[in-house]
């Protein structure tokens, strides 16, 4: 992940396509799928750090 203090920016996409590999995924349908999953689970992840409750 890349973070700048309390927050997170993004993934490390060269160890989410190394992810990918390891799992037989195709590296085309990574490469369409990960921008969406990515802007979803760094948004999921900052409502979590924000949350006291979280």
């Amino acid at each position: 992940m890349r973070v700048a203090g309390k927050a997170v920016l993004g993934w490390d996409m060269g160890a989410a396509f190394a992810l990918g590999h390891a799992l037989g995924l195709n590296p085309m349908v990574v490469a369409e799928l990960l921008p969406e999953l990515e802007a979803v689970m760094v948004r999921r992840i900052n409502e979590k750090i924000g949350d006291p409750d979280g």
